[in-house]
Parts: C-alpha cells; sequence; structure tokens
C-alpha cells in the first residue's frame, strides 16, 4: 500500500461514515470509517427506510445471502418509522455471542466499507476502540469481506488483533481476550471465540480475503514497543495520538491531577519520543493538533509519513455530523468562543473525553442532569463476575441503583454520560423519546477546532473534505 499523506480520522459513531470515508479515498489520501456501533447504525437507518438505498444495493453485494434476508426481514421498514417511533432496540452484545447481534454486527461493517470502496480503487481504513472489546472479531470479519485495506486500532493494546487478521483472511475459527472483573475487582481474561463457519449456513465456498494493514493508535514509544515485540502478526505502522486529539484520550501517566479547571494535567512523561519511533523503522503519523499545513511540515520535519486528522474533516459537509450542529460549531470556532474541555468523568470507560460545548446537548449540566438515566444501547458496557460465578454487565453511565446493585461504586456514576445514545444523537440517529423528543448530543472535538476557520470561505460555514485535503497540501 502506498502511504498516505493524511489518514482521516475514524469518529464517532457514524460520523466518519462511508461517504466522508470514500471522499477523502477517491482524493488518493486514506479515508477511514468508524466501526463504532454500525450494527445499531445500519439497523436505525433501515429503520428510517434506508434513504436512497444505500444498505439495500450493498446487501446485493453480501457473500452469505441468509444472514442479509434476515437483517432486512428484522430492520427494514419501507418508507420509515413514523416520526415519533422509538427505534427497536436491538440484543446487546455478550460472552455467549447472541446471533443476532453479530450477524447484524457483520452486516454493519460489510455494508460501511463496501459503500466507501464503491466507484474507485484507492485504499479505505476502518478504524476501532479497544475499549469496546466484545464486538471485535464478527466487526473485522464483515469489513474484510468487503475487502477493507487498514485497520486502525486505538483505546487499548491490541496485541491479538494482527494474529486474528492473518486468521480470518483463511477463515478459520479466532478467539480475543476480554476482560472481566473478578469477583474480588481485580480482572480476569475470558476468551471470546468467533468462528466464520458457523454463520456460513449455505457452506458457500468462499475464497480467502485480503489481510488488511494494521495501525494501532498509540500514545507512548513504550506501548509501541510492547506492540512491536508482543504482537501476535505484523504491525505495519503507528499512530501517535497526543491528549489534544478529539474523543478519547489516554490518561496521564502515574496518578492523574486535575488543574483548576477540573481537567486532567498532562507532563513531559506524557510526550511520546519520536526519536524512538524514528528507530522502530515503520512508517508512523502523528495526530492531535497537526490539522494544518504547518502541521504537516513539522510532523514530516520529525519522520512522520504525515498526519491524522479528525475534527477538520468531522465538521466539513461530507461528515455524518447533522448539519445545523457542524455550522454552529464552525461559526462558534470562527467568532473565536469555541470551547473544548478535557472531561475526567464523562466516559463510562474511565478514560478522559474532549467534549465541545454545545447548546443543547449534554455538555451542559441542565441538560445532562434532566436526561434520565437509561443503558438500551449497551456498547460501553463492562463485563463482570457475579458472586455465583456467571457473568453481568454493567455501565458507569446507566441507573445508579442498577450498577449498584451490580457490585460498581456509586462514586464512578458521577457525571458519566451514556456516550452511546449521546453518539447517535450526534448524526440524527437518536432514539426518539416517550414525550415526543429524543435524546440529546454530545459532541466530541479536538483541540485543533480553534483552526477550522481556515478552511472556509469568507461569509461560508460550509467547506468540503476536498477543502481540507487541498488547504493540508498547499
Amino acid at each position: 500500500m502506498t502511504l498516505p499523506t493524511i489518514i482521516q480520522g475514524g469518529m464517532g459513531f457514524g460520523v466518519s461514515d462511508w461517504r466522508l470515508a470514500r471522499a477523502v479515498s477517491e482524493l488518493g489520501q486514506l479515508g477511514v470509517v468508524s466501526g463504532t456501533a454500525l450494527d445499531c447504525v445500519v439497523a436505525r437507518k433501515l429503520q428510517a427506510g434506508d434513504p436512497g438505498g444505500h444498505i439495500r444495493r450493498a446487501l446485493e453485494h453480501f457473500p452469505i445471502p441468509s444472514i442479509a434476508k434476515r437483517v432486512m426481514d428484522g430492520f427494514y421498514v419501507p418508507g420509515g418509522l413514523k416520526e415519533h417511533q422509538p427505534f427497536r432496540e436491538i440484543l446487546k452484545h455478550t460472552l455467549e455471542g447472541e446471533r443476532e447481534p453479530i450477524e447484524l454486527c457483520i452486516i454493519g461493517n460489510f455494508v460501511e466499507i463496501f459503500l466507501a470502496k464503491e466507484g474507485h480503487s484507492n485504499p479505505v481504513g476502518m478504524n476501532y476502540l479497544e475499549k469496546i472489546q466484545i464486538p471485535h472479531l464478527p466487526s473485522i470479519y464483515g469489513a474484510m469481506l468487503a475487502d477493507v485495506d487498514v485497520i486502525i486500532m486505538g483505546a487499548g493494546i491490541p496485541l491479538t488483533i494482527p494474529g486474528i487478521l492473518d486468521a480470518l483472511a483463511q477463515h478459520q475459527p479466532v478467539q480475543y481476550p476480554v476482560n472481566v472483573t473478578a469477583a474480588d475487582g481485580k480482572n480476569e481474561i475470558v476468551n471470546l471465540t468467533f468462528d466464520p463457519a458457523f454463520y456460513n449456513e449455505e457452506k458457500l465456498d468462499l475464497p480467502p480475503l485480503k489481510r488488511p494493514h494494521f495501525l494501532p493508535i498509540v500514545s507512548s514509544e513504550s506501548l509501541a514497543s510492547i506492540l512491536i515485540r508482543r504482537a501476535t502478526g505484523r504491525v505495519d505502522g503507528f499512530i501517535i495520538e497526543g491528549n489534544v486529539a478529539g474523543g478519547h484520550n489516554a490518561p496521564p501517566r502515574g496518578k492523574m491531577v486535575l488543574s483548576d479547571k477540573n481537567e486532567p494535567i498532562y507532563g513531559e512523561r506524557d510526550e511520546p519520543k519520536l526519536s524512538a519511533f524514528r528507530k522502530f523503522e515503520l512508517p508512523f503519523w502523528l495526530a492531535g493538533k497537526y490539522g494544518t499545513p504547518e502541521g504537516l511540515k513539522r510532523a514530516q520535519a520529525e519522520g512522520a509519513a504525515g498526519i491524522q486528522v479528525g475534527t477538520a474533516f468531522a465538521l466539513c459537509i461530507d461528515s455524518g455530523i447533522l448539519p445545523e450542529v457542524r455550522r454552529e460549531l464552525v461559526s462558534e470556532a470562527i467568532a473565536g468562543t469555541a470551547h473544548v474541555f478535557t472531561d475526567p468523568q464523562a466516559s463510562p470507560t474511565g478514560f478522559p473525553f474532549k467534549v465541545a460545548d454545545l447548546a443543547g446537548s449534554l455538555s451542559e449540566k441542565e441538560v445532562y442532569e434532566q436526561r434520565r438515566r437509561i443503558c438500551d444501547v449497551g456498547f460501553l458496557r463492562q463485563a463482570y463476575r457475579r458472586a455465583n460465578g456467571e457473568i453481568g454487565y454493567r455501565c458507569a453511565a446507566e441507573p445508579v441503583k442498577a450498577y449498584v446493585a451490580k457490585g460498581g461504586r456509586e462514586e464512578d456514576t458521577v457525571g458519566r454520560k451514556c456516550l452511546c445514545n449521546a453518539l447517535a444523537a450526534n448524526i440524527g440517529m437518536g432514539q426518539r423519546l416517550p414525550d415526543g423528543g429524543h435524546e440529546k448530543p454530545l459532541i466530541t472535538m479536538g483541540d485543533d477546532l480553534e483552526n477550522i476557520g481556515r478552511f472556509c470561505e469568507p461569509g461560508q460555514l460550509d467547506y468540503s473534505a476536498a477543502d481540507v485535503i487541498r488547504i493540508l497540501l498547499s
């Protein structure tokens, strides 16, 4: 694969969708689809009537027709649900491996990559969060069925993914180690198994799949070294992400100390040593406030192949974010009033999470406090061992009493926000509520938000992915 200068960030819950990834890839850079919750995304789009018929078009090319038919029969609503009808809840992923969410997961990942690659021959990538562990295996397999070129993964240490890519390319069974909190509070590992043959019920003779390149996202040279030495297969390079990037940030090394603004304090220990990365002799890209022409030149001067850019692409017209939301953020950035806060509590994962101020969103205390806590999507649930030895699931953003009843600590629920529902709302797929409203959004942006105005023509709030690439390469 020719090394791209620009890797488009894999953002959120349908923000980096197939349209954005295709727009970037068609221009010779690496377009990336966000692999987060694609089973929920495809289920809700089908219930919305599949505007444009894109999902149905992709499913005509899905190699296992019986799975495609079950998904269509279960979720497609011709003409779409009525305005206030709620979306059907999908079954949550478990270690036991329910068939419906696994098949929906395979389909969602296939559809997005198929559509992102449609009409051109340039590479397309898929981005996953290691923290969302249980859906990984069917997600990756679905993307590989659509010929994905690059797998990108952050928010953890994905040691087993390279070997999994090797095995799935041959349709072989694979295992993934899932973290389970034991009854004594310690961590244990349970291996999750996925066998592609089980889902090939027609016994079709499927040809070997292409093994995609693997680019883990790391925040330090020590993590990169661990991956090089201990990964189960080939690592093809690194994306080095600093703490000013959007989404989840790596926590500061050592004990977390907060500033007077209640943000985590990062120091020299948290700065990656690029000299060490140069010695690895693998290509690397820098991410986190490098999304300017000057940032690109600075990265290349450090030996980087290029940069990963998220915020600029998240707010372009090709992004999945609702137009009124992105225009409001662009307007605030141009006016100099945009603000991004590194929230140490927002994410149920416990990782710091970048939050952009936006009126009417969960970034406002009043909006957050008025929302009824519910865990009906469940991608950030953590597995734990019950006293009777069975495995249960809990999320620090679920109702407090329910979380505590499952052995969680009440103090861990303070300030936690339901990212699953909020990120779905960011793209217009928020759950419809009984009172006629919708779940509220929560926008994540990197500190590069302050530079967004450079991509707009005077007096304009809209710009395209092509504008971003043109200006970054200027």
